[in-house]
């Protein structure tokens, strides 16, 4: 069986999995009660003075008492308006918005305080009560509620009710100020709507800007709300006058962002470098300028654009990995060089991105000795000792490695990613010498750590395979797809070994149908339907599809399906060639020397 349950940067079945500024659509929660606090003290003082002070030793044995066990206090009665307040507040904590708003809705009937009444229609109208806002609206008029005030609840209820008429009316009475604040209120209330192309009629109607409050934040917030509402006009025109009429970094960087959405990349560009030239030593636009250039092919000015102002740990990282993606190893070399000569603060942030680039340089002795300045605390602790084990293992030093991956595992051992990253570490130093038992047995270990981990399942799956234990291989990766139907690597995968140990072919060709469905321009899966091809005897079609997936990725094992097709249909010049470009990626594939082994070319 060819082996693939190895890395690889091109989709292959056994490619690791991974182990990743709008508007927000809620009301904002008040925590604090302002004038309420007093009435809810009252109430708890209230509440103490009738109960008998307990004795010292029960007093003790009540505090040792478990929370869980503790019986929660009835519900109040609606005429104490400060416990109602303290339900709500509570409610609100645990997730509860309507048990809030209906606690809320009870405290403003006994309360006359028009903070509480006002909060009473905020949850109500957020949990779409119609019937219970519109008369606590008029309970809160009653109290004397600021007219503005009044005006955006009365909005929001006619949004409920469907009724535009009455929503513009409402809301031309708050914004009649002018008021930034007013205007934040009207951008709430569009947000937590319940029909979203209402509120978009609402906001081009009543916020055009001729008509803003000179707020470049209240701008872009306007513009990200209208992209958010589907206004992409109204969104990108607010945007670009906001840059124009502020220039601020806030409003440029909004603005260049619309225009990279909408393939504009040029204006983009534009943006961003009028906002560098005010801002130079921002490192946050640097960064994304950066981004913008890279990704349209401009690899040296991305360079340009970080080398350039203050350096920090995300700087470097940034132009190392530009680097790298380009495969620059005489930048790599320059940037190890200096990056060493950084200052203190900065080299000791970045012990692993230095032994990354050791690492990209060929210096293993350099690599180690950096992974091993990366402290416990450091966000890349895991990985500098996982890279550890593997130049370790890469040097024959292969039990410390597989030593170090079994420690990674008692370290990590309540933390499951990187847990499930350990097992998978250590297997594949096993997978490294062709042990798939032993590997097997690792994944072993990490899914009775682990019950049913789709990724350890995944590789006891292939491992299992690649021992010889197609059978058990098959039931893993069918207990993944059973936990996980629409897993499309685990099809592919379960069709792939079906089809390469010529069994269960109709199965196999409904899996990797469907994979092939979801994921056309995969390598990996569009060489195992080939090879189920050539299983099936479909020459014809096993050829086209083989070709396309070598096409599309020059990986060895591809290759190897190739060549051996092309032998059986007595095109043997070109399969030998195909078998040379093979030997040249991967000269000790194991799935090569079967092949040659059976063909003699």
């Amino acid at each position: 069986m060819t082996t693939r349950a190895k890395l690889s940067c091109n989709g292959r079945i056994g490619k690791r999995r991974p182990v990743v500024p709008v508007v927000q659509a809620r009301f904002e929660r008040v925590h604090s009660l302002t004038r309420t606090g007093a009435a809810v003290l009252a109430a708890v003082l209230l509440l103490a003075a009738c109960t008998t002070a307990p004795r010292r030793g029960e007093a003790a044995a009540r505090l040792r008492q478990p929370l869980a066990k503790l019986d929660l206090p009835a519900r109040p009665g609606a005429e104490d308006a400060g416990a109602l307040v303290l339900a709500g507040e509570f409610a609100l904590q645990h997730g509860d918005d309507k048990a809030a708003a209906a606690d809320y809705a009870r405290a403003a009937m006994a309360s006359r305080d028009p903070k509480i009444a006002q909060r009473a229609v905020e949850l109500n109208l957020a949990v779409y009560d119609e019937r219970q806002s519109s008369a606590l609206l008029e309970r809160w008029q009653s109290l004397g509620a600021d007219p503005r005030a009044i005006a955006g609840a009365r909005a929001q209820l006619a949004m409920l009710q469907g009724n535009r008429a009455e929503a513009e009316k409402q809301f031309a009475i708050l914004l009649a100020s002018h008021d930034p604040d007013d205007w934040r209120a009207f951008g709430r209330a569009l947000v937590g709507a319940r029909d979203p192309a209402l509120a978009g009629v609402l906001l081009e109607t009543l916020a055009p800007p001729q008509r803003m409050p000179a707020d470049e934040k209240l701008w872009v917030a306007f513009s990200q709300l209208g992209e958010k509402l589907g206004r992409h006009a109204y969104a990108r025109e607010l945007a670009d006058r906001a840059a124009v009429k502020f220039g601020g970094e806030a409003s440029l960087l909004w603005a260049a962002q619309l225009k990279l959405s909408s393939g504009d990349h040029a204006g983009a560009r534009s943006l961003f470098a009028h906002a560098l030239a005010k801002n130079p030593k921002d490192t946050a636009l640097r960064m994304a300028y950066a981004a913008v250039l890279f990704s349209d092919g401009d690899g040296q000015g991305a360079q340009r654009v970080l080398a350039q102002g203050p350096q920090d740990a995300r700087t470097w990282a940034a132009r190392v990995a530009y680097a790298a993606r380009a495969k620059d190893k005489a930048t790599l070399a320059n940037l190890y060089s200096q990056l060493k000569r950084a200052p203190a603060d900065v080299r000791d942030d970045s012990a692993f991105l230095l032994g990354q680039l050791a690492e990209l340089l060929g210096r293993d002795d350099e690599a180690l000795a950096w992974y091993a300045q990366v402290g416990d605390e450091d966000d890349h602790a895991f990985d500098a000792q996982a890279r550890t084990a593997v130049l370790l293992d890469r040097h024959g030093k292969t039990q410390q490695a597989r030593e170090s991956a079994r420690r990674l595992q008692q370290d990590y051992a309540d933390d499951p990613d990187h847990l499930r990253a350990a097992y998978q570490l250590e297997a594949e130093l096993y997978e490294r010498t062709d042990d798939y038992r032993q590997a097997a047995d690792v994944y072993a270990r990490g899914l009775h750590a682990l019950p049913d981990d789709a990724e350890l399942l995944y590789g006891r799956g292939l491992a299992e395979a690649e021992d010889g234990d197609t059978a058990a291989g098959i039931a893993d990766l069918r207990r993944l797809l059973a936990l996980k139907p629409d897993d499309v690597d685990a099809m592919n995968a379960l069709g792939y070994t079906m089809a390469d140990t010529d069994q269960h072919l109709d199965e196999a060709t409904g899996l990797l149908r469907k994979a092939l469905a979801a994921k056309p321009d995969q390598p990996a899966i569009v060489d195992s339907w080939g090879w189920l091809q050539y299983r099936l005897g479909h020459l014809d079609d096993a050829e086209k599809n083989l070709r396309r997936a070598w096409g599309m990725s020059k990986d060895a094992d591809i290759g190897v399906h190739l060549g051996e097709v092309l032998w059986k249909r007595g095109k043997q010049d070109e399969a030998r060639k195909v078998f040379a470009q093979v030997r040249k990626l991967d000269p000790d594939n194991k799935g090569l020397r079967a092949a040659l082994e059976r063909l003699h070319p």
